[in-house]
């Protein structure tokens, strides 16, 4: 039989080396055979599912006596046939020739496939409470969407698949008990065609009835009630179901969370025709307490370490405490904060207090705050990539603050409250390392200076949008705009204010270095506009680089703005964190070369 344009399988065993002292037959007996398939005309996916087949008996020749090699030809002829069925092949012509040569057996397989078997007769049937009237378009909508109509090529993946859509389908709301009570392909080689069959049993329809918590020990079941929320007689739904277990996983109390209902034992519920089930709540609870610290290096600061305690039980309430500290040389800060459990909106309150000093562009800051923010992540289409995240907060502050070159506030005394509000959209393919998306946030601040009886208020705006370049290279666009309206003489936090220069805003200037200028002291402003446009290259899936352009300014106002340029080109390394930046800036104002390095990770 000849061999050219036949598709050739090799499957050979690795002889140990004692044994090429042995005769030839011997050494033929323990050798698996070379196997060539004639294709055929069959297509790639078919071919695979025969390699597949015949080579699971192709291992089974090892070591066999004589008797034995015959009955594995025949299982190979049998592997062959069976997986042309899987593949709608109901009526071939399998040859197996057995073969010698000078590397042992060799099986010359040809196949002559016949004609794929047709879908000409579907029916879908249904028993239990899902025949009741109200259910009759629902039934009708599950016909028209079986997975396998008449028409279509019969094959067993499909079959199966289409068989599990539709028990998924029917399971999904109302019928937690559903099951499969029957199916069958009847094929007729003869006309290549094929007649399914399958019947559903709905069982009754069933509604939820008392919830089980199982696995908790400290924590206290009313946190789990906080999530699973229902009134008893609720008609079932598995996407509840699973926005539950997903809600509880997603908390800092559980390791593992599991929400099903309670099955009864015996086939009587089936002759019923409405159950109500327990919903039965398993999780398994994360560590009491954790204790965390971390250290990093940037241009600005140069080292900074931070440490960190949670607690997660308090007095017996799922209530979180965290406790932690700051250090570098220009920051030091202390808070506690308290994450309440959450709303039933999904909404977290926290309480917190903090402490902090800072020394940035020859301004000190001694700080104490008191505050109070609700925070809520949420997806308006569970199946969408889009996430959400609003912030709102109030929050009292105590600031002491000494300026070096003001001669007129050089020294003074700011006790204020303001409260703000944000809105973020992440539209991203990764949250930590972007190639593609975008990311809008604006937000809104009223506030009142406690010791003048003066307001102040605030808006803002910002946005990145990333732009993938060929298979590595990316391009990143990104911009924020802010203003803020006082009156002439109305001192605010520099907090609510607008400083920028250095990583991740403007390259090329000390960090908050740009603002409004008292001598050599930096201080937040009124207004602020900052854009920049970056191509990052990747040589491979970790190393990089980067050319970028960043300009803006944050002046009192936006006429009084003169845009400061900086632009040069970095290095870039992807770590499971974020992509680290190492940026060479020149900045052109200052007409200064600066080095900044940073984690870059999307807001």
């Amino acid at each position: 039989m000849s061999r050219i344009g036949r598709y050739v399988l090799t499957l050979l065993c690795l002889m140990p080396a004692s044994l090429w002292a042995q005769d030839s037959t011997e050494a033929a007996k323990n050798t698996k055979p070379e196997v060539v398939i004639d294709p055929s005309g069959l297509p790639p996916d078919v071919l695979e599912v025969v390699q597949k087949g015949v080579g699971a008996i192709v291992r089974q020749a090892d070591d066999q006596d004589g008797g034995e090699a015959a009955r594995i030809r025949r299982k190979g002829h049998d592997a062959v046939v069976s997986a042309l069925a899987t593949k709608g092949y109901f009526d071939p012509v399998v040859t197996l020739e057995v073969g010698e040569d000078i590397g042992g057996d060799t099986w010359d397989i040809s196949i002559e496939p016949g004609e794929i078997s047709k879908v000409t007769h579907v029916d879908t049937l249904f028993k239990g409470r899902i025949l009741a009237p109200e259910y009759s378009e629902r039934v009708e909508g599950l016909r028209q969407s079986w997975g396998l109509p008449v028409g279509e090529d019969f094959i067993n993946a499909r079959w199966s698949s289409s068989k599990t859509r539709l028990l998924d389908q029917v399971q999904a709301q109302d019928f937690f008990l559903a099951r499969l009570a029957h199916s069958q392909a009847v094929v007729n080689p003869e006309t290549s065609s094929v007649a399914t069959t399958t019947l559903i049993d709905s069982g009754p329809s069933v509604t939820l009835g008392h919830i089980e918590v199982i696995g908790l020990r400290r924590v206290p079941a009313s946190l789990v009630n906080r999530y699973v929320q229902y009134a008893p007689g609720t008609r079932f739904e598995q996407k509840m179901l699973d926005e539950w277990q997903q809600q509880l996983q997603s908390t800092n109390f559980f390791r593992g969370a599991f929400v099903n209902l309670k099955t009864p034992p015996g086939e009587e519920i089936y002759q019923q025709e409405t159950a109500e089930l327990p919903v039965t709540v398993r999780v398994t609870e994360g560590p009491a307490r954790v204790v965390t610290g971390s250290f990093g290096i940037d241009d600005v600061v140069g080292g900074r370490l931070e440490g960190m305690y949670e607690q997660r039980v308090i007095f017996g309430l799922p209530i979180i405490f965290e406790a932690g500290a700051g250090v570098d040389k220009d920051n030091q800060r202390l808070y506690t904060d308290f994450y309440l459990p959450p709303n039933e909106d999904g909404s977290v309150d926290s309480l917190g207090l903090m402490a902090r000093r800072t020394d940035i562009s020859n301004e000190k800051v001694t700080s104490l705050g008191l505050g109070w923010r609700r925070k809520h992540e949420f997806k308006l289409d569970p199946n969408s990539r889009v996430e959400w995240e609003r912030n709102f907060s109030i929050l009292a502050t105590y600031d002491s603050v000494k300026r070096k070159d003001d001669p007129v506030n050089p020294e003074f005394k700011l006790p204020a409250v303001v409260a703000s509000y944000d809105i973020l959209r992440r539209d991203v393919d990764s949250k930590y390392d972007p190639r593609s998306g975008n990311l809008v946030q604006v937000g809104v601040g009223i506030g009142r200076n406690l010791k003048q009886n003066t307001n102040f208020a605030r808006a803002s705006a910002r946005g990145q949008v990333w732009f993938p370049m060929g298979r590595r290279d990316v391009v990143t666009v990104r911009a924020e705009v802010g203003k803020v309206w006082a009156a002439d003489d109305t001192i605010f936090p520099d907090d609510f204010g607008y400083r920028t220069g250095g990583a991740r805003t403007i390259r090329g200037y000390k960090y908050y270095g740009i603002g409004n200028k008292i001598g050599d002291t930096v201080i937040g402003t009124r207004a602020l506009a900052v854009a920049s446009v970056e191509y990052m290259h990747y040589f491979d899936d970790i190393f990089g680089m980067g050319v970028f352009v960043d300009v803006g300014d944050a002046a009192p106002s936006f006429r009084d703005m003169k845009l400061h340029a900086g632009y040069g080109v970095g290095a870039l390394i992807k770590t499971p964190a974020g992509p680290i930046n190492i940026d060479l800036a020149y900045g052109q104002r200052d007409k200064k070369l600066r080095l900044h390095f940073s984690l870059g990770i999307a807001f």
